[in-house]
């Protein structure tokens, strides 16, 4: 799917704010991508429709995940998850892409996974350091980005369980577990 197709079809999804976001997402993954040796038209791909299940109405999120059979586990947390793994399904389901790289970049954007793909590790860093985000952290996650992929993607997933915690709020396990598992194979 070209570029400007697969936007149209996101955009339509999208506020203009987040729309503005997912731009600034496909800029940083293609970036990435390029500087990484990851694909850099699926990295632009994942990237265009990483939100695109982000304003749909909570209950219609609720019953794909029931009705999908993934993880109920998710019904548990934080409904922000949800609209990743539910981005999956339907870009699947309406846009049309079957590549599974692309849909489990997509899955994953929000929580990560244990054996991240370059592809996933790319899209969940490029949606954190995206030019348009502005918080306590990001610039350094921005420049070890420059530097080493899996050491900035180790300090956005450590900002994001410290800021959920400060907040006392639950860390979805699959995060942890993610963290865990690249930290281990990064070598600490």
């Amino acid at each position: 799917m070209e570029r400007e197709q697969a936007l149209q079809i996101v955009k339509v999804q999208l506020t203009e704010h987040r729309y503005e976001h997912t731009i600034g997402v496909m800029e940083t993954a293609i970036k990435l991508a390029d500087q990484y040796g990851g694909d850099v038209q699926k990295a632009e791909l994942a990237a265009i429709f990483h939100d695109y299940a982000k304003f749909r109405p909570k209950e219609e999120m609720r019953q794909i995940i029931i009705e999908q059979k993934m993880p109920e586990e998710l019904l548990e947390y934080n409904g922000e998850l949800w609209h990743a793994p539910v981005g999956a399904y339907l870009v699947e389901k309406e846009a049309g892409i079957t590549d599974d790289e692309v849909l489990d970049a997509i899955r994953y954007h929000t929580s990560g996974r244990v054996g991240m793909t370059l592809l996933d590790k790319i899209i969940y860093l490029a949606d954190y350091i995206e030019p348009g985000r502005h918080f306590p952290g990001v610039e350094e996650v921005r420049s070890m980005a420059a530097e080493d992929l899996n050491l900035a993607l180790i300090q956005s997933m450590k900002n994001t369980i410290q800021f959920l915690m400060k907040k006392n709020q639950p860390v979805f396990p699959d995060t942890f577990k993610a963290y865990n598992s690249i930290v281990k194979n990064s070598g600490g």
